[in-house]
Formats: C-alpha cells, structure tokens, sequence
C-alpha cells in the first residue's frame, strides 16, 4: 500500500492507492461486505480461456479483498458469467446482493454479444454460504443499460444509473423507492443532479444523501465524485469533493464510513484504474444554512368573530409564565425556551373572573437546532478572534467533532478556537458539527455560517459596533417553525355554525339532584338543566342558553351574583336538527317582540303570524318536537304589567299554532315580563333586544 498523502497540512483528504490494488488490472466501485471489500476488476480468473474485451481487456468480475489480510479473492463463482459481473451492492445485513451483469448470460459469446443485450440489475439471496435465487428488476431493459446499483441504509431506495433516451443525456442517475414488496417504478434524479454529461456510480451515504460520479458538472476534469442530499423533498445542488480525491483524471466509485472519517475510491490517474484509500484530514463542509436566532418574542393574535362588549368584559391573554396582556391582539416575550399555556379569556370587569375562554393552546417553544457559533460580531486585523461551538443545539444527539472554515481558508478543529484575521475584510465562519443519533445511531452532518468583518482599526470597529442593528419582525407565535403548538381550542374556529352559548352555573365530577343544595340561590325564572362534558369528563349544569355570547352577560351577572363563583359560557353544537332549524328563523328573520306584536298589546301582527307559519311548518315536519314559546320585555312597565303583557303574548302565540292544528300539549307559553334581560336597560339601543320572542326546544322524541 502507497502511503497516504496530501499537498499540504491544509488538505481535506489525504490519499494513496489501496494495498490489494494491482497495477496490471483495473479494480473499482468497491463496497463495504462485512470485514473487507466487493469490487469490480478484470483480472482473469480463469486460466483455460478468458472472452477479451474490446481494448484487449479480460471482462470484468465481482472480486473480494479481506482487509486484515489483504488477500484478493474471486467474489461468487455462482455469481459469475462469461460476460461482465459487477458493481454490487448489499442489504444493510449482507443477506441480499443488488449486482449489474448482462441480461443474457447463457449461450454461445456471438449469441450474447448482440447490442441488445443490455446490463441490468440483478439480485440474489445468501442462503447456506451461496447466493441463490437470482432474480432480474422488472424495469431492466433491452433497449437501454441499467447498472451500478446502490441501497440506501435504510433499505428503501434503490439508486442506478441508466443511459435511457429519455433521460437528461449520456448516463443519468434514477432512483426507486421500496413500495410494499417491490421496487416501485424508476424517478429520473432531475436537473440538480442530472446534466447531458454522464451521471453514474452513485454510492448512498449514511446520511440518507449519495455520492456520484460525473463529468457534467464543473470539476477538476474527466469525472468528478460528488455529494448530494435531500431538503424539503428536492435534491441539493452537487458539492465536489476536495482534491485530491478529485484529480484531473477519472474519479468515481466513492464509499467511505458514517463519520467520512476514510474510506475508498476509484481513479483513474495512474496507468490503470485502481482503487485508492482516502483519511478525512478536516471534514469537508457540504451544506450550510446562516446561523438563526433563537425567537422569543411573538404576537398573539385572534378574530374578532364572537364580538365581547367592552363594557363589561376585557380580553385578557395569559402566556404561562405568569405574564398577562388585554386586547384582542397582543405582544409578548418569553425569556427563553419552555412548554407554555397560552390562554385568551373574556374576563368580567367587575369580578375579574373568567366569563368566556376565546382561545387556548399550549406551546412547546424550542431553541433551533443547529451549530451555535458564539463570536463577536467584528474584529481587528492581527488581533485574535474567540470562536466558541459549545453551546450547539443538538437534543438526542451527541457531538462527535467540530469544524471550523475561518472564511479565509484556513480550518481548524476543536471547540472553542481562536483565530487572527491578517487581513480586513468580510469573511464566512462555518461551524459543521458531526452528529449521531443517540436512537437510532445514524450519523449526519450540519453547518452553519455567520459573517464577521474585520477591520483596519480600533476606530472603523467601533463605528461599526455603534450601528443600531436592525430589529427582526415580530411574527405571530403560530408561523414560528420552533414553537410547536398543541392541544388548540379556538372558539371563533371551533364554533362558528349552528352554534348557542350555554350559561354552566356549576359543573359536578358526580351526578347532582335537580333539588340539590348547590342550587338552593337559582331563582326559578331559569330552567336548570343537565349536561354530561365527555372532554372534560364532568356532569354540567346550565340556567339558559342563548344565540348570541353577550345575550348571556345580563343572566350571567345576576347568577355570580348569587354566589355561583364558577359560573361561565360554553359554546355548543346543536346536534337536533329541529333546534337547529328554529334557531337558523330567529337568526334570518330575528326575535323582536316589537316586529310582531303592537306596541303595549298582544294581537300579532302580520309579521307575526307569517312568523309562526314557519315555526308551524317545523312542528309538522318533526312531530315529536315540543316548545316553550317565550315573550319577554324591557323594564319601562311595573313588574305586574310586563309579566301579564309577556304571558298574553305567549298564549296569543300559542293560540295561532294551536288553531293551525298543532296539539296544546306540544305547546308551552311562558312569560317573562323584564326579568331575564338580554341586555343593559340604560337605553333603548339595548332595551329593544330585552323585547323578545324565544323558541326553546323541550323535548324532541324522534
């Protein structure tokens, strides 16, 4: 073995031809196979007859080399054919072999050297120390090559590269990923990978990215050996590999370990193609992103879609970590990362208790993951800089290495390092991080960059620093890729249909009797009635129910009055149909009691009765249904003359349905005079909406 060698200390990789690489045959595309390496070579291994290729070369072979000993074996005779075997590549477990070869193997040489005898990929099984069961990919070809495959780590992609017509131009690179039992159809690679060059020998990583061969992209000359994974679903644009893995010569056929501490590669820079051995000096920086700041500061906003009267309630956001802030839209800042409840309440000026929650979520906020370069932001010429990576965002992984890239080409390895610009000037810091998994074990790498100038003097450093730097944008907590939110409850997204706002005056863990002592303050004015909350697994008991949030303020203040402390509004789906429908009239035609009555009387007016004519089409169609009919008023009359004039308006209504050939005894008319008010009485704005007409659903059998 040829000693590894680099041009200098600031090399990325330091090379040398591999041991067992012989100089009178051609060896490339090695593979990892347990304690050694698969490779492809044209050595002949037969000493009767050998078929020759075109340039008076033996055909090629899967060969094994045993690194320990570096003894070079025949890889499979079962696997082997008088034409070309070869590259392979293996399951993660070596139990399966994914090999190229042609697709007619058997016969006389003039009969299998046509040109549609085209290479395809060909896969067997390792069962009792052979390879058994060789089957061929369905997609192989006779009109076009299918070769150098290779397996992710993972098993679930299946690269290769192909010369099909429809592709790119020359050789392109393809890939199928595992669906079920088989290999789903071929995917070209696109344009990031793909050029009218040749693509080819592509190598998975442990990274989930791949290694390539190509002479498409800019390089060094010939082929080049590039590196490429996904983000976002799409392929990176190709990094070439430092020289001097890449020559000005032929370089392809490129596996290394997770960590790319070394490994192999094929070359065709000396008078044979070989494979050379390669040990990583300083890691080389494949992809960078621009080190981001952690956010901690945000907006809170909602809609303005259940209205709340700023009379009597405020809205108040809560952030869980003690802050609060009113008004519909608010700004916050947490002082650092941290699982919080954001809550936003409609609070009751007078009592300071919770009236109605608007919104809720709990918010998981995370530092972002990456490398974490700590620097001052400039420096001065011949004057050492401090760069520190320790405190590099990474939970569930460890940190093998540190890489620095210094911007004016020197590198470094360590945590924390220091390094003296020679020059002023603008330079990119990188900061790539080797990381494992503590899961799963899988290897990756990341980098960041961040920019520092570097200046002359103490007195353009100093201008410099002075600058007001500018303010990133507040952006609202829910867009903000690091906080991760859960368990959200929205009333203005949640109910926004066929919804009422129930007045729960208490709620029990166990079931309470309608005479219990819990209820001893409930004037009798209110219709006490039981519900069961699944979600919060509670029995909840309500004095009314109304269409709009606000209409409930009036009832709700009376009853925390009364000393019902926990007394609050919960929105509701209505489920039955009939309530749905009543509640759907009132909302298009409306419920003032001034619309279908005159004024001080009970006789209906036409309004009135083209009203009822729908409430009666409604009793026919659902015949089980039964309804209290409600009147009520302002508090302009006595208390005697609104309950009489409300209770004759609710029998005149009663008394139309019933004429019309509804049952009485589906039918209840209550009146209410001025006692449940919907609204303050301070003016007549709000004394019109006290002025009503309801229909409340009893019982619906159906």
């Amino acid at each position: 073995m040829l000693p590894l060698v680099a041009s200098g200390q600031s090399e990325t990789y330091a090379v040398g031809v591999a041991g067992f690489s012989n100089r009178k045959n051609d060896e490339f595309s090695p593979v990892y196979f347990k304690d050694g390496l698969v490779f492809c070579s044209n050595k002949n291994w037969n000493l009767f007859r050998n078929y020759m290729t075109s340039e008076e070369k033996g055909l090629l072979k899967i060969n094994f080399v045993d690194l320990a000993s570096g003894k070079v074996k025949l890889f499979s005779k079962t696997l082997s054919t008088k034409y070309n075997d070869g590259p392979a590549a293996f399951s993660k477990n070596y139990d399966t072999i994914y090999f190229s070869r042609n697709l007619k193997v058997d016969g006389d040489f003039d009969e299998i050297s046509g040109p549609r005898n085209k290479l395809g990929i060909f896969t067997a099984v390792l069962e009792g120390g052979d390879w058994v069961k060789i089957l061929d990919l369905r997609f192989n070809n006779e009109y076009f090559n299918i070769t150098t495959p290779s397996i992710s780590p993972d098993g679930k992609m299946l690269f290769f590269a192909s010369d099909n017509p429809a592709g790119a131009g020359g050789t392109d690179l393809y890939y199928c990923n595992w669906k079920n039992d088989y290999w789903d159809e071929p995917v070209n690679m696109g344009p990031e990978i793909n050029t009218a060059g040749n693509e080819s020998y592509p190598s998975a990583s442990a990274d989930g990215g791949f290694f390539f061969s190509s002479d498409g992209h800019p390089g060094l000359g010939g082929k080049d050996i590039f590196y490429s994974r996904q983000k976002n679903g799409k392929w990176l644009p190709p990094v070439r590999l430092d020289a001097p893995v890449n020559s000005k010569f032929d370089d392809f056929g490129f596996i290394s370990d997770p960590e790319m501490k070394n490994g192999y590669f094929s070359s065709h820079r000396g008078s044979s193609v070989d494979i050379y051995e390669f040990k990583t000096n300083i890691n080389q920086l494949f992809y960078c992103d621009n080190q981001r700041a952690n956010q901690y500061c945000f907006k809170f906003t909602n809609d303005n879609k259940i209205p709340v009267d700023a009379r009597y309630l405020q809205l108040v956001w809560s952030f869980g970590d003690g802050s609060t802030a009113t008004g519909l839209n608010a700004e916050h800042c947490f002082k650092g990362p941290g699982k919080y409840t954001v809550k936003l309440d409609a609070v009751d000026k007078k009592t300071g208790r919770v009236f109605f929650s608007e919104l809720s979520y709990d918010v998981d906020l995370r530092d972002v993951e990456q490398p974490l370069i700590i620097s001052p932001a400039s420096s001065i010429a011949g004057e050492p800089v401090s760069f520190d990576g320790l405190k590099s965002n990474f939970p569930g992984s460890s940190i093998l290495n540190h890489t620095w890239y210094f911007g004016d080409g020197n590198k470094s390895k360590g945590e924390i390092m220091s390094h003296t610009y020679a020059e002023k000037g603008d330079y990119e810091v990188r900061l790539g991080l080797m990381l494992r998994d503590d899961k799963t074990g899988m290897i990756r790498q990341s980098c960041v960059v961040k920019s520092i100038k570097v200046f002359s003097s103490k007195v353009e450093k100093e201008a410099f620093d002075n600058t007001k730097p500018l303010v990133a944008p507040v952006i609202n907590i829910l867009d903000y890729d690091h906080a991760f939110v859960e368990n959200i409850y929205s009333a203005e997204k949640d109910f926004v249909e066929n919804v009422v706002y129930r007045l729960e005056i208490l709620n029990s863990k166990t079931k309470l009797a309608s005479d219990d002592k819990a209820f001893k303050n409930l004037p009798v004015k209110y219709s006490l009635k039981e519900h069961f909350l699944y979600g919060e697994k509670v029995y909840s008991y309500s004095a009314c129910e109304e269409l709009s949030l606000m209409a409930t303020y009036p009832s709700y203040n009376e009853i925390s009055g009364l000393g019902f402390v926990n007394a609050r509004v919960i929105p509701v789906i209505v489920d039955d149909p009939a309530e749905r429908e009543l509640n759907n009239l009132e909302k298009v035609f409306g419920v003032s009691a001034d619309m279908y009555f005159r004024t001080n009387d009970f006789n209906l007016t036409s309004a009135g009765t083209q009203m009822l004519d729908l409430v009666l089409g409604i009793l026919v169609k659902y015949p089980d249904l039964r309804l209290e009919i409600a009147c009520h008023t302002d508090n302009t009359g006595t208390a005697y003359s609104s309950q009489l004039l409300t209770r004759r308006r609710a029998d005149a209504m009663v008394n139309y349905l019933v004429n019309n050939g509804v049952s009485r005894t589906r039918l209840t008319a209550a009146g209410y005079g001025g006692t449940r008010p919907v609204a303050p009485n301070y003016q007549e704005s709000d004394r019109k909406n006290n002025r009503r007409i309801d229909f409340t659903v009893i019982r619906n059998t159906k």
